[in-house]
């Protein structure tokens, strides 16, 4: 299983990035190697419009299948969930958190957006 974490450095122990489709990046996580991968968001860092469509468009295509992530918004949320892909709301600090948060269980899919379009 594959899970991405926003985030806004590139090891487990940087900080989660609030903001989804505006992440500075993502480490994804692969239950089976046991290992993360740092992938950048730069594109959609300055997008007028489309930011967290793209963002989870991007994830989709890497065999993503959990998303952590501090907020998410509507029309991101609508990609993700269309392409099976469960997003888990929290304010932990940091990547390896939330990861340890996740392995216990202790985050909820949430069944919604949580923040209106535009979130910076």
């Amino acid at each position: 299983m594959k899970i991405a974490f926003t985030t806004t450095g590139d090891s487990p122990d940087s900080p989660l990035d609030p903001r989804f489709g505006r992440a500075t990046g993502f480490l994804v996580y692969d239950t089976d190697k046991d290992a993360f991968e740092a992938f950048s968001n730069n594109q959609n860092l300055n997008a007028v419009q489309g930011a967290g469509i793209q963002a989870a468009q991007n994830l989709a295509s890497l065999g993503v299948e959990a998303l952590v992530t501090g907020h998410c918004g509507p029309k991101a949320f609508t990609v993700l969930s269309r392409a099976g892909i469960k997003v888990y709301n929290t304010g932990l600090a940091t990547v390896s958190g939330a990861l340890n948060a996740f392995r216990n269980g202790e985050l909820t899919a949430a069944e919604s957006a949580d923040s209106e379009s535009h979130w910076v």
